[in-house]
């Protein structure tokens, strides 16, 4: 695998010189920015943001239009794992994440499964070989993960 052209932020992962310190928008797309708040409203919700990869690449890439940044972050949610899983995950204004099936009892946290992430979350695969695309080895994607 080559690096990309701007590899300030691999440099600085493997504790090597860099030209200066790296920076990145940890909160993906930058809610704040009007372009992400357009794209989310064209998707209809968070969620079918986060499941339609040509939108999450186009939120991806929108602050690196933006901002000279060293590395771009997938937009994506953690708990889109749990939905996989059979939770129902969905959203309420003003409050947040919720789950149609909460896990209240020990047998039900015994009985969750692995989902098959080719199955269950390709959307998320296929947003990152979509994204990587875009960029064409400009910055390096930065993914991330979440369990309990």
């Amino acid at each position: 695998m080559t690096r990309p052209c701007n590899d300030s932020f691999l440099r600085a992962l493997l504790k090597e010189p860099c030209p200066h310190t790296p920076i990145w928008l940890m909160r993906q797309a930058g809610r704040y920015l009007p372009e992400y708040c357009e794209t989310r409203r064209r998707a209809g919700s968070f969620l079918n943001l986060c499941k339609n990869p040509a939108l999450a690449c186009e939120v991806t890439l929108q602050p690196l239009a933006r901002y000279p940044l060293d590395a771009a972050i997938l937009f994506s949610d953690i708990l889109t794992i749990p939905d996989a899983m059979g939770l129902g995950l969905y959203f309420t204004d003003g409050e947040g994440p919720r789950f149609e099936r909460p896990l209240r009892e020990e047998w039900a946290i015994r009985d969750l499964s692995a989902p098959d992430p080719w199955d269950h979350l390709r959307y998320v695969t296929d947003a990152v070989t979509e994204i990587r695309r875009a960029l064409n080895g400009s910055v390096p994607l930065i993914g991330f993960a979440g369990s309990p």
